[in-house]
């Protein structure tokens, strides 16, 4: 019999990336990358949180709310395998799913009281757009959670062998707050573009940390176009 269950956001992420483009295709991929969960207020109770500063990872399960649609498919094509082969939606980390739920492992950089959110998670390694609805937290059990002779099927790589070289004008770079510079290069590396999207006329674009960030690619190069602030 078909059950529906009532859910709700406990926490949404504050994470420098303005919508869904540019975020990395998978947590963990840029360290660098600093992010804040914020407990919504009837979830601030420090309480709820005791405990979790005693492990180093964490696990965020969290909404596909920027690709939430009607409906669904059992098969997709994954970005992975350049947008041409179809593939089981389970076999896959699709968005676009019956459910749209995701979960990302993430790195706890530390357990802080704040006076505007009460006590929040700082994190390392987000993949998540910012005000990303999350539905909940859990402990990271390395005995459980980590199998060193796991087969990843298509995704067995990780992409960092893709790595694109970054070339951004001086005066451009110098608009990127120095403690964000790590990692929107580490961002821009990893190819933002869509994985069919291959013209080197193009030029793309995507918001961080307050910026618009225009860029084209061509080969293997990323060249930086623009860097503006938002909305400028």
């Amino acid at each position: 019999m078909p059950q529906e269950f009532n859910m709700k956001a406990i926490a949404r992420i504050h994470s420098d990336f303005a919508g869904k483009f540019g975020v990395p295709r998978q947590s963990g991929l840029v360290e660098a990358l600093e992010a804040l969960v914020v407990l919504e207020p009837e979830y601030r109770d420090p309480a709820a949180l005791r405990g979790l500063e005693d492990f180093s990872h964490v696990w965020l399960l969290w909404v596909f709310d920027q690709a939430a649609r009607e409906g669904w498919s059992p098969t997709v094509r994954p970005p992975r395998l350049g947008g041409n082969a179809r593939l089981g939606v389970f076999a896959t980390r699709s968005p676009f799913r019956p459910n749209p739920l995701a979960l990302s492992a993430v790195t706890l950089a530390g357990i802080e009281a704040t006076r505007e959110w009460g006590t929040v998670l700082r994190v390392r390694g987000a993949d998540l757009a910012d005000g990303t609805p999350i539905l909940d937290i859990k402990p990271y059990l390395p005995y459980a959670d980590c199998r060193p002779d796991a087969l990843g099927g298509f995704a067995s790589a990780a992409p960092g062998g893709e790595a694109l070289a970054v070339e951004c004008p001086a005066e451009l770079w110098e608009k990127v707050p120095p403690r964000r510079r790590e990692a929107l290069r580490a961002v821009l590396a990893l190819d933002p573009r869509p994985r069919y999207q291959q013209d080197p006329r193009r030029v793309y674009g995507f918001g961080f940390a307050g910026l618009e960030v225009r860029f084209s690619v061509e080969g293997n190069v990323l060249r930086v176009r623009e860097i503006e602030k938002a909305g400028g």
